[in-house]
């Protein structure tokens, strides 16, 4: 536990174990800026200030690992990913720094979420046991977890695990106010241009090609 008072430990995990099923490539690989898709958030989460960051990888793992700059971040495979994002949360338990109060949630097909949002949570969370961003058009990542939650993680299933895990839970839910929209996942390739386009970011000179 920390001191009254002191910056608690926390601990970054991007989700990024899926097998990009919809678009039908690893969507942890497409071009984004001058890198990728995965290697755009996790250099978001870099920025962040975690004093722990853990990357969750499952699909195409190994190329992941080869192509994406992951320095500063922890690997953990997944090889039960299939099951929904649920079952890389409880993979990532085990890496957790034995000093960490508070996991933060981030996905790593969503370029538009990064420290704005993070520290925005972060501040506005207070010592709420939950924490989540509330948009203006509904709730999104990321979410703050709180150590007393953390023994839940373990026994969540499924994609929508940690949301259900809030609705029980919803009397220790704090909300976080932030401005805009919810950021977009990039689930098909509508959703990655678009997201090329929100970024305002130089193109790709390979976002053209779809294979």
């Amino acid at each position: 536990m920390s001191r009254p008072g002191a910056r608690p430990f926390v601990t970054g995990l991007v989700l990024a174990a899926g097998g990009s099923v919809r678009l039908g490539r690893p969507k942890q690989l497409l071009p984004f800026g001058a890198g990728t898709l995965l290697g755009h958030v996790v250099a978001g989460a870099r920025r962040c200030g975690f004093d722990q960051l853990l990357v969750a990888l499952g699909g195409s793992a190994e190329q992941v690992r080869e192509r994406v700059d992951l320095a500063g971040a922890e690997v953990v495979v997944n090889p039960s990913y299939g099951s929904g994002c649920s079952s890389s949360i409880a993979a990532a338990l085990g890496a957790l720094d034995e000093r960490c109060e508070v996991l933060v949630l981030m996905l790593g097909d969503q370029p538009g979420v990064g420290p704005t949002q993070v520290r925005a949570l972060l501040s506005g969370r207070g010592d709420a046991p939950l924490a989540v961003c509330r948009y203006d058009d509904r709730r999104g990542h990321p979410l703050a977890l709180g150590r007393e939650v953390l023994g839940d993680l373990a026994a969540l299933h499924g994609d929508k695990g940690v949301w259900k895990l809030l609705d029980r839970r919803a009397a220790e839910v704090r909300e976080v106010r932030v401005e805009g929209r919810v950021p977009r996942d990039v689930d098909t390739w509508e959703d990655y241009e678009r997201a090329l386009a929100e970024s305002r970011l130089p193109a790709p000179a390979a976002a053209g090609a779809r294979r």
